[in-house]
């Protein structure tokens, strides 16, 4: 019994310990208030909120300086407004790093509205926050061998029925947000995703569609 006691006790005492909170040095760049309040009830962090898909020349300078003095995580909603802001600032702050959730991971729990970071479990922000990658910039593309069209054309992605709802799963599994057959091959480059890695992604993205069929 006294065993048990000081068992009891000791378990007590571990659960009563508080969990240390993931802190991020950089500073993240959400769309808006939501998103921060979201973000600080699961991380320790500081945040620039751009309001909206267009970025004004304001918000554009904080990210830059932002950059240059501790640099950034663009983090935004895995929707075409978010693909929007991250296209901005990565042709102004190409090395940045970018955080991403899949679609299912921002819908909110009621079906009903649009995705958003304010919506993912603890989770899914922290697990993409440990899983931020730095695209490759433009000079650095054009040197990357690329994963020859045919092959994208191949697996459906570019052209044909279909086409879109594959690039936007395929989004999703390589953590590279979503794309139209023009950005596809670019994107795939920035992230340096090989053939290999995209076989792979593809065999889950088919068979997540026949699941749905």
């Amino acid at each position: 019994m006294r065993q048990n006691k000081q068992r009891q006790q000791s378990l007590a005492g571990e659960l009563s310990q508080p969990i240390e909170r993931l802190k991020i040095e950089e500073i993240i760049v959400v769309e808006g208030k939501d998103d921060t309040r979201r973000l600080q009830e699961v991380v320790t962090a500081d945040t620039i909120e751009t309001i909206g898909s267009a970025i004004n020349e304001e918000i554009l300078a904080q990210i830059e300086h932002a950059q240059e003095t501790r640099g950034v995580i663009v983090f935004t909603d895995p929707d075409f407004s978010g693909e929007k802001i991250r296209k901005t600032i990565m042709e102004a702050v190409p090395d940045a790093k970018h955080a991403f959730l899949s679609r299912g991971q921002a819908a909110p729990s009621n079906n009903r509205g649009s995705l958003g970071v304010e919506h993912a479990s603890d989770h899914a922000i922290v697990e993409a926050l440990r899983k931020v990658v730095t695209p490759l910039t433009a000079e650095e593309v054009a040197a990357e061998p690329r994963i020859p069209r045919q092959v994208l054309m191949e697996y459906g992605l570019i052209a044909g029925a279909g086409a879109k709802t594959r690039r936007e799963k395929l989004g999703d599994q390589l953590r590279i947000g979503y794309t139209n057959s023009k950005q596809l091959e670019k994107r795939l480059a920035m992230f340096r995703i090989t053939e290999e890695e995209l076989a792979a992604a593809m065999t889950t993205v088919e068979a997540q569609l026949v699941d749905e069929n």
